[in-house]
């Protein structure tokens, strides 16, 4: 499996790579050390809080490395009239009779709580490509789907600002 991700977010995964090795690996090696001295392991909360949070740094280290190994790079190709990554549109929901605007993202970076979405997501998937006017079935699952009209569209770039997300 290949991660399509942009030049962005390699950068911002090699950074956090680069951060979790270097600084923080050694800070929490040092904080298990720490608590392993208070004695009896056992009892001992903050020995156990220290190794696992050890435990999720390097979790989340061998997961960057996974996404960085397997990863395919992608740019937007979409012209000025259609959607593509990174792109901020406006949608028009018939079932429901209300306007929404979300911004296509990579997987990596979706926060659908700050308007983000993924293009594989069943909506970032059916708006790629397309242009003001478009009527356009996002497709749930085999069950669900609904229709959106593509009310504006915002050309965008990844400009960063959009955070990794966690797990």
């Amino acid at each position: 499996m290949h991660n399509e991700l942009t030049r962005m977010d390699l950068q911002k995964m090699q950074e956090e790579l680069d951060y979790r090795r270097i600084t923080l690996r050694p800070q929490l090696l040092e904080e298990v050390k720490t608590a392993r001295a208070f004695g009896d392991l056992s009892e001992n909360f903050e020995y156990k809080a220290a190794k696992q949070e050890k435990n999720r740094n390097e979790s989340r280290i061998r997961f960057l490395e996974n996404m960085i190994k397997t990863a395919v790079v992608i740019e937007d190709t979409s012209s000025e009239d259609t959607v593509g990554l990174y792109d901020k549109v406006t949608v028009w929901l018939e079932d429901e009779q209300e306007e929404e605007t979300w911004q296509i993202v990579t997987t990596v970076r979706q926060d659908v709580l700050h308007g983000l979405i993924s293009k594989e997501s069943p909506m970032g998937a059916a708006l790629i490509g397309r242009r003001v006017g478009d009527r356009v079935l996002v497709q749930v699952n085999a069950d669900y789907s609904y229709y959106v009209v593509v009310r504006a569209l915002q050309k965008g770039e990844d400009d960063g600002s959009a955070a990794l997300n966690r797990f």
